[in-house]
């Protein structure tokens, strides 16, 4: 039986340091290859084996898969949201090529599996904004949202068209403990527990009533392996799954954070990741998800809300 070798590159991102120690887990430290441009993430010392790559140099990315005998590559690395909309051109070349070298060199090695995450950015000022369906009217206006909907044509166009094994979730905003976020428009459910215990105050970025789909990092990590387990023959859509945990506003994050801190404050001073926001969904329907391979999310607000601060007060040395 052919062992499974896989390559994370991005591991050091939001996302990239709880999916390569989870991937570990399940199949053998020395079994994940960690890879990343930046310098190994604490959390994955001595877990693994760790590789500094540039996934834009094709070349070495080929060598590195043929060398390792990488059988699944999980693309992680992308350029954020807001981090994007400062550079714009820089965004979609590094958003795009690194997508179109892991997916010619799946196509050429033939391996097994690609794993690409896309983005509630898809959507636009268009598209339905409650219970957003997965076929909808897609017109993004943030160059993360344009690269991430390109992405998703190109994953379904080399399935369709050479047979490469590539499946996608669209990620709502991440929350995690864990890992810093890596300069997106959902940033702040994140910063505010931080700041909750370090400050007992928050000055947030978004209007307080600024609904937005949001995910607790081990629904996510649990979800993208779910979708990697699962059959080929259930996964029909190969372009991008939309994915659901939990939606909720400033106000309501914050209220859930002064039932357990009640001297907490919060201020709102909107700044351009505003409008971002105002063009994305407020809920996501992912029935497809659930019906395809029987995604289902653990955590809510609250669930959230308690392991977010019982972690950070660990973390932070705190009573």
């Amino acid at each position: 039986m052919k062992k499974d070798k896989i390559l994370v590159i991005g591991a050091c991102g939001q996302i990239g340091v709880e999916l390569t120690l989870a991937l570990r887990k399940m199949y053998g430290d020395n079994n994940v290859v960690a890879s990343d441009l930046r310098e190994e993430h604490e959390l994955l010392r001595g877990s693994g084996p760790y590789v500094s790559l540039d996934v834009m140099n094709k070349e070495m990315l080929h060598v590195l898969v043929i060398r390792h005998n990488i059988t699944q590559v999980y693309l992680l690395a992308a350029i954020l949201s807001a981090t994007g909309e400062k550079n714009p051109l820089l965004a979609w070349h590094i958003n795009m090529q690194s997508l179109l070298n892991v997916l010619d060199i799946a196509k050429e090695e033939g391996l097994d599996k690609v794993y690409w995450p896309s983005s509630i950015a898809v959507f636009g000022p268009d598209s339905p904004k409650e219970a957003t369906p997965q076929h909808t009217v897609i017109e993004p206006t943030t160059i993360y949202g344009i690269s991430k909907f390109a992405g998703e044509r190109w994953c379904e166009y080399y399935n369709h068209r050479y047979g490469v094994d590539v499946r996608s979730l669209r990620y709502p905003g991440l929350i995690s403990y864990k890992s810093a976020p890596g300069g997106g428009t959902t940033d702040y459910a994140v910063e505010i527990y931080h700041e909750a215990l370090e400050e007992g105050t928050y000055k947030c970025f978004l209007s307080e009533s600024t609904y937005l789909p949001m995910m607790y990092m081990p629904d996510a990590i649990r979800a993208t392996i779910e979708l990697m387990e699962a059959d080929s023959a259930r996964i029909s859509v190969r372009s991008s799954y939309n994915l659901s945990g939990m939606s909720f506003s400033p106000k309501e994050i914050a209220g859930a954070i002064q039932q357990r801190l009640p001297d907490f404050t919060i201020s709102y001073e909107p700044d351009y990741r505003q409008q971002i926001a105002e063009g994305w969904p407020k809920s996501i329907d992912d029935s497809l998800a659930a019906k395809d391979w029987g995604w289902k999310p653990e955590f809510d607000l609250e669930k959230m809300t308690d392991d977010m601060l019982k972690n950070l007060k660990v973390q932070k040395n705190m009573q």
